[in-house]
């Protein structure tokens, strides 16, 4: 049984992500209903991770050491939140990009803080962060099932702005409960940006094996950030109902727990380069089923193959924050953490944001999406990874020693 600090930590966690998971699935959907070019779609797109970018910064060199947790806390979701209910009801690109703009600067550093927050009131973080993040992935799918209601088989605009209300819902709920969470004082300590280190780091990709991963990560980042532009407009056109097809992409989310108890006993039977490779294949798995399956007649199967998403996640990212931490140099591991971060949190979906939207459009003839020709694109760039790694991808180690994935990143 868990200790209550614990279990409010974890309440926490559940309603961190539940704020992201409320609009993720549908905002492209919506961008799309309001008239939005595909140019515009691709910057509301880039906010999240362009705001990734700068919370690690902003997080590392001025929130840690200028405000205690919880009240940062409490303010980024007060104004994030009335944010994120003002974007429900802009219908021009600005008034909305500037108001989602404000949400995502706000919010991202949340991120990190809560990690920060939770680490520091946990009597064994190594033990018990599992659990504690294990909330934000339970936030992610239940957050999806109030929209069964809220929105109609087939959503209009101002059903689906519920997503940007329910949403900022959220977050003041969560800004008022910060205000009980564990006092935890601002880190005078902290040094700011470790160049030096963050140097290093980037050195590193002089070293093969770091640099193909570098590229696949890039690739794979791409790629996941790619599935959550497209999805809600496929599973409506092979018969999931707009109210519904949040709920079936949460399948994937219930997978992943599964998934995660599962990865250290494969790490150490599989190793390093087999691991990541069934996490790409997982990609190459799902877009390939939906290029060639993707039909009304087979939205079961579409339905069914959203479980490879646990796959895809805990077998390529977590194995790449866990490898990080098991192989590169002490000194660096921080930044080198940091350094994988940026592409899975920021380039690879500033990257996807830009990239999909306009892939959708090209293949769009009589307003009618030809899913299959889209979705060989990533199935492509999915072979194309594991290719990478498979020929060129050759680590010091050949499996983990040890492997503790209970406080991987996520």
């Amino acid at each position: 049984m868990q200790p209550p600090q614990t279990k409010k930590l974890f309440i926490m966690m559940v309603l961190e992500i539940a704020i992201w998971g409320a609009w993720q699935i549908k905002i492209f959907s919506y961008m799309g209903m309001l008239g939005f070019t595909t140019g515009q779609q691709g910057w509301v797109g880039s906010v999240f991770g362009i705001a990734s970018l700068v919370g690690i910064f902003f997080s590392n060199q001025f929130a840690d050491r200028n405000f205690s947790a919880e009240r940062f806390l409490a303010f980024s979701h007060f104004v994030g939140g009335l944010a994120l209910i003002a974007t429900a009801f802009m219908k021009d690109f600005w008034p909305f990009f500037g108001c989602f703009l404000v949400y995502a600067l706000l919010y991202v550093p949340t991120i990190s803080v809560t990690n920060s927050l939770a680490f520091a009131n946990l009597k064994d973080p190594a033990k018990d962060f599992g659990f504690v993040r294990m909330g934000g992935t339970i936030g992610w799918i239940v957050v999806s099932w109030p929209f069964i209601f809220l929105l109609g088989e087939k959503a209009n605009v101002e059903q689906t702005s519920w997503v940007f209300i329910v949403a900022g819902i959220i977050s003041l709920v969560l800004s008022i409960y910060s205000l009980t969470l564990p006092h935890t004082p601002p880190r005078k300590d902290v040094q700011g940006l470790d160049r030096v280190a963050w140097l290093k780091a980037v050195k590193l990709l002089g070293v093969p094996y770091v640099l193909v991963l570098f590229i696949v990560t890039f690739i794979d980042a791409t790629i996941h950030n790619g599935y959550f532009v497209v999805i809600d407009g496929f599973l409506q056109k092979v018969g999931v109902s707009a109210n519904m097809s949040m709920v079936v992409s949460s399948i994937g989310q219930v997978a992943e727990i599964v998934t995660m108890l599962v990865l250290g006993f494969v790490l150490k039977k599989l190793g390093w380069k087999t691991t990541l490779i069934i996490g790409i294949l997982g990609h190459l798995a799902r877009f390939g089923v939906f290029a060639f399956f993707g039909t009304p007649d087979h939205v079961w199967l579409i339905i069914g193959i959203q479980v490879l998403h646990g796959i895809c996640y805990a077998f390529y990212f977590v194995t790449v924050y866990i490898f990080v931490d098991a192989v590169f140099p002490k000194d660096i591991r921080s930044s080198a953490q940091g350094l994988f971060n940026l592409l899975i949190l920021g380039v690879g979906m500033v990257v996807a944001s830009q990239l999909f939207p306009r892939l959708i459009a090209y293949y769009t003839v009589n307003n009618e999406v030809d899913y299959h020709k889209l979705f060989l694109v990533p199935t492509g760039m999915a072979l194309a990874g594991i290719l990478l790694l498979a020929l060129f991808f050759k680590p010091p180690t050949y499996r983990p020693e040890d492997v503790d994935t209970s406080s991987a990143p996520h």
